[in-house]
């Protein structure tokens, strides 16, 4: 097997001790709570790379920049 890449680590062992903090009450929504607690940090450490340029950071995200703006203000990181 291929060695994870960290970021594959970090979210299994967090999501884990999450889990196991439930003590047996059932999860909801996790999906939705990993895309949501993951895409706006995400987001602004891309823009910050990319010196808040939308075209260069949509590029570095490997998405449409019409896309990102729309996460963007989703996430009220600009209106």
């Amino acid at each position: 097997m291929a060695n994870k890449h960290p970021i594959t680590e970090c979210v299994q062992t967090h999501l884990q001790h999450y889990l196991d903090d439930l003590k047996g009450t059932a999860p909801s929504d996790v999906y939705q709570m990993v895309l949501e607690v993951v895409e706006k940090p995400m987001l602004e450490i891309v823009m910050r790379h990319a010196k808040d340029n939308q075209s260069l950071a949509a590029q570095y995200l490997g998405i449409n920049r019409n896309t990102l703006h729309k996460k963007l203000v989703e996430h009220k990181l600009i209106k």
